[in-house]
């Protein structure tokens, strides 16, 4: 049920993402236009099935419109002279685009699923419009391109929030059928652990599916890594290790970006957030605890029983981080950039150095291999990352938007329905 509490929440300018508002707002004129409430009562004439193919039609031309605005949005990112394009302009908070986006062909397959055309009383929504963005960056990076990468998200993505990949998760198979298809997997996830039992107990099911399996070589057994704390601790797949998991030395995969990253500026930014965070328990009266890592700080609550108001995590993800951008900026004495992503888990609040746009980024450089004019690295349209957290504050998902095509799910099951999408385009080119 949708309650007037969750309406106005969604309102809030950091639980909203533009681009889709505005596909939201254009879609909505036809709607109101060709949709046909009264027909339910009245028998002068209307049909139904006219009705929803003027409604269909007029949906599609629009998603084409927004086809054609995204490309010559394309064509202004190579601009040297830096003007702006008319998408842009319409939409100030957009991003970059990797690959074009088939609009129209991903509308009209979604509709043939979720009848949008045929509504007469529930206009095109927010999940609409996010399920044909998904499907549109399917179709392109199978289209334009070959998928070399897939990085996914752990908690809401692959499993339930807090829980484990189980043996019986129907997502197992799917990721299983990727690595068979020599497409590498990275799984980048805020969990921190430093070592390989953790992150077994939460990925066992997947791990032990790929040591037992029968249709992966022992190479495409190695096409999985496990990316923890954002971007801070690498794990590959080990089958002599007790756990299937090795921990790779930093040395190893550090970027030479992350490695400009001192000591001492990463304890003192963790500093700042742990004062912010310790002010934040006193002034909102959180039941939580801090907990401290070595790449990280967050609080917890006190009674695992408790659930902290998703209000207050909020604030809490907005307040340090906006405590953090003023006072360090993070940044060090030598005024290197230390990235940091201070993010809302649902039931607890971190911050991690780093966030997942180097998490990915280091994913495309350890499976890129020495590929000359690429640069040793995996590029952006040939990645694909899923996950559950793309809204612009307290989501730690928004940021692989920068060097990586994405896709926005809502639940392990989603991300079911989008692979086998993916395979079935895998399968057959978009014409």
């Amino acid at each position: 049920m949708t309650t007037r509490y969750r309406v106005e929440y969604a309102l809030k300018t950091h639980r909203r993402d533009q681009f889709i508002e505005w596909i939201k707002g254009l879609l909505a004129v036809p709607f109101v236009l060709y949709s046909q409430p009264t027909g339910l009562f009245e028998t002068n004439g209307f049909s139904i099935a006219q009705t929803s193919g003027e409604a269909h039609r007029r949906y599609a031309e629009i998603m084409r419109d927004i086809e054609v605005m995204v490309d010559d949005h394309i064509t202004h990112q190579s601009d040297a002279t830096r003007v702006p394009s008319k998408l842009k302009l319409l939409v100030p908070t957009i991003g970059t685009f990797f690959t074009r986006l088939p609009l129209e062909a991903a509308f009209k397959f979604q509709d043939r699923k979720r009848y949008i055309s045929s509504r007469r009383f529930v206009s095109p929504s927010f999940n609409d419009v996010r399920l044909i963005l998904n499907s549109a960056q399917l179709m392109a990076v199978t289209t334009y391109g070959t998928l070399r990468l897939a990085t996914f998200d752990g908690d809401v993505t692959l499993y339930d929030d807090g829980e484990s990949l189980e043996p019986s998760s129907p997502v197992i198979a799917r990721m299983i059928d990727l690595m068979r298809k020599n497409v590498k997997i990275g799984i980048v996830t805020a969990a921190g652990y430093t070592t390989a039992d953790r992150y077994y107990a939460r990925l066992h099911g997947l791990l032990d599916a790929i040591a037992s399996s029968a249709v992966l070589t022992p190479p495409q057994r190695q096409n999985i890594v496990i990316m923890g704390g954002e971007a801070n601790y690498l794990f590959e797949f080990s089958p002599s290790s007790p756990h299937l998991l090795a921990p790779v030395p930093r040395e190893r995969w550090l970027t030479a970006e992350m490695a400009s990253w001192s000591e001492a500026s990463i304890a003192a930014l963790l500093d700042v957030a742990e004062a912010a965070l310790r002010d934040c328990i006193k002034n909102l009266n959180l039941p939580a605890a801090l907990m401290r890592k070595d790449r990280a700080v967050g609080i917890i609550p006190s009674d695992p029983k408790v659930r902290i108001p998703r209000e207050s995590l909020e604030e809490t993800v907005l307040v340090v981080q906006k405590i953090l951008e003023l006072s360090v900026g993070g940044r060090d004495f030598d005024n290197k950039v230390v990235p940091f992503c201070a993010f809302n888990g649902g039931r607890d609040v971190f911050v991690d150095i780093g966030d997942k746009s180097w998490g990915v980024a280091v994913c495309q450089k350890w499976f890129g291999g020495d590929d000359g004019a690429d640069a040793g690295r995996i590029r952006p349209e040939q990645t694909l990352h899923v996950g559950d957290q793309f809204l612009s504050a307290g989501s730690n998902d928004f940021k692989a938007r920068s060097v990586s095509t994405t896709a926005w799910i809502a639940s392990p099951a989603e991300t079911v329905e989008l692979l086998d999408e993916l395979a079935d385009f895998m399968g057959k080119k978009l014409s």
